[in-house]
């Protein structure tokens, strides 16, 4: 995967440098979803002179090629996924925080019922739904 994402930065003829070949890794590695932030704490461990404003500008451009995807997790920060891992959604409870992974095909049916019903093509490739769990339910 790391190398499919530097393999395609330099086909479209963005430079790898070795920051960049960083926050990539990082991205990769994360068991879960993964801020900037914690994408930065892992850079700076290996490249203390990282300033946060390259992990952030890595990622726009990672997201506008359509390398990593960015889920708002209700946390106050953004989340990155790469692209290439899948597309799946959240389901996070509002009172725990746990977050339970949703199948894509879940939400195909709401899809469909967006175009047919508004003429509206929906970008349903990764989303967070907010509620409660069976445990926090009342």
């Amino acid at each position: 995967m790391k190398q499919d994402i530097l393999g395609k930065l330099e086909e479209l003829g963005y430079r790898v440098t070795p920051q960049r070949a960083m926050i990539v890794a990082a991205i990769n590695h994360s068991d879960d979803h993964i801020s900037a932030e914690e994408i930065y704490a892992q850079v700076r461990a290996k490249y203390p002179h990282v300033n946060i404003s390259t992990v952030y500008r890595t990622l726009e451009t990672l997201k506008e090629i359509g390398l990593v995807t960015e889920t708002d997790m209700g946390e106050g920060r953004v989340r990155y996924h790469p692209a290439g891992k899948g597309h799946h959604h959240h389901l996070v409870c509002q009172e725990c925080g746990a977050t339970i992974d949703l199948d894509e095909t879940v939400l195909s049916n709401l899809k469909d019922a967006l175009r047919r019903e508004y003429g509206f093509l929906a970008d349903l490739r990764h989303l967070a739904i907010f509620g409660h769990c069976v445990k926090c339910k009342q």
